[in-house]
């Protein structure tokens, strides 16, 4: 068995892993490259191999000649709303890891709601906007539910909520129709009779139309939209209409490549480029990373801890040089096993 790493190699997006095994060719997941345009165009246009000599794209566990892989693509946290805590696999040879928060440490879970409403509070307070990018699986449903059952206690004001997103609308209706995947806190939501993803102030947007108009309502109100990273999508357009006003807030929820717009606005640059126009950041900009769909060091760890007694390899991905070498250290020391950071190209012989 071999594996070659394409992508996710030394940084966070377009995670591709080449798998030559039993005489076929598979790939370990094929996402899109974010980051600088130029670099983003040529990568997500052009395959580093022929495309006609794959026969499949899998995402968990491949077994050839009795070695086993893992793959954990996106760990996830416990007790995010919606769906099931996330669980080790049974145990495997070698294991390709993700390392995207590798060096670093999640607020607690139970402060998502609390901060959230502070958020919601302070904008609503100075009559201004609540502007989330927000990728379109997971995390608006859980930002959806989180939104409701604060407006059920009366935590945050009745203001309107948008999802402005096609793709979101779509999911969520995906999410509807499994609820044998959901956790506890949300079937309880189905057994009370109540919707998660739907109440009297939430509005989903699907015509462009109906989204163009929101740039001339009124604030207070929120609106979440696509893309998370902010580099495409109509999050652009209510970024462009809404960052300049110190009223407004941009809340950030998830994890921003580098070079990508969204990273841009979290680090705080004055001067933003939205439509290839720069413009000036004046929104308030607040991160809520405990919502990531990524574990922290110490959730990493021991979503591995049951598999490291027969590891003979780790390979981490999907994380930046620095946070890697982060995670990678302290593998070592807590397991002793072999830990690499393959760059981008990189092949190995796995037996």
């Amino acid at each position: 068995m071999r594996v070659t790493f394409w992508g996710a190699a030394q940084t966070v997006t377009g995670s591709m892993h080449h798998l030559e095994a039993a005489g076929k060719q598979f790939l370990l997941d094929c996402g899109l490259y974010q980051g600088r345009r130029h670099e983003a165009f040529e990568r997500n246009s052009h395959f580093p191999f022929p495309v006609s000599s794959i026969d499949g794209v899998i995402s968990m566990v491949i077994e050839s000649d009795g070695v086993r892989l893992a793959f954990s693509g996106d760990v996830g946290r416990k007790h995010l709303p919606i769906l099931r805590d996330p669980v080790s696999p049974d145990p495997v040879d070698y294991l390709i890891m993700e390392s995207t928060y590798g060096d670093r440490f999640h607020r607690p879970v139970a402060d998502v709601a609390s901060t959230l409403a502070d958020v919601v509070n302070r904008t609503a307070g100075r009559g201004g906007k609540i502007i989330v990018p927000c990728f379109a699986v997971g995390r608006t449903q859980q930002l959806v539910m989180i939104l409701h059952q604060l407006m059920d206690a009366h935590r945050i004001p009745s203001i309107p909520i948008f999802v402005d997103s096609p793709l979101a609308v779509n999911v969520t209706e995906v999410f509807r129709k499994h609820p044998e995947c959901y956790d506890e806190e949300t079937k309880k939501f189905l057994e009370e009779g109540d919707d998660p993803f739907g109440f009297s102030r939430l509005r989903y947007i699907r015509d462009a139309n109906e989204s163009k108009a929101l740039n001339s309502l009124h604030g207070p109100f929120l609106v979440l939209s696509a893309s998370g990273m902010c580099e495409g999508g109509r999050i652009l357009h209510h970024l462009r209409n809404n960052i300049e006003d110190p009223r407004n807030t941009v809340l950030i929820t998830g994890y921003q490549a580098e070079y990508t717009l969204g990273r841009k606005i979290l680090n705080g640059d004055r001067e933003v480029p939205i439509f290839g126009e720069p413009m000036p950041l004046r929104a308030e900009v607040v991160s809520l990373d405990a919502l990531s769909g990524h574990a922290d060091q110490n959730e990493l760890i021991e979503w591995m801890r049951p598999l490291a007694p027969r590891l003979k390899k780790v390979f981490l991905v999907h994380g930046e040089l620095a946070q890697g070498a982060a995670l990678a250290e302290v593998i070592r020391k807590e397991f002793n096993l072999d830990v690499q950071q393959p760059s981008r190209g990189h092949s190995f012989l796995l037996n």
